[in-house]
């Protein structure tokens, strides 16, 4: 059986572009309709060529270069002590931050 490949203009008609509009309830100038057509016609087209290359012979892929490990390993360096890190804060009380409320209502 041999598929007949629809042209994206074929298939995108302002027609169409208003029908989907009015199943979204989405209100549209006839602007709209006509600069959305030419939008959604290029997004098919780009959609199939995608398509016309993706065979089974080509793998999936996220990433057009393979990623390798970003991270580095978490390794235990020296730390500041419970004084040095409140040293700074405008508030402190046993050995924690003070900050307002969140809801700004002080406690």
């Amino acid at each position: 059986m041999t598929e007949r490949w629809i042209e994206p203009v074929e298939i995108i008609t302002p027609d169409v572009v208003s029908h989907l509009a009015h199943l979204a309830r989405i209100a549209l100038t006839d602007d709209e309709v006509t600069r959305l057509t030419g939008e959604l016609a290029l997004i098919v087209d780009s959609v199939a060529k995608v398509t016309a290359v993706a065979t089974p012979d080509v793998p999936a892929t996220s990433h057009p270069i393979p990623l390798g490990m970003v991270t580095r390993e978490d390794v235990v360096g020296p730390t500041l002590t419970t004084e040095q890190a409140l040293s700074g804060a405008p508030a402190h009380e046993l050995g924690q931050f003070k900050v307002s409320s969140i809801l700004g209502e002080e406690q």
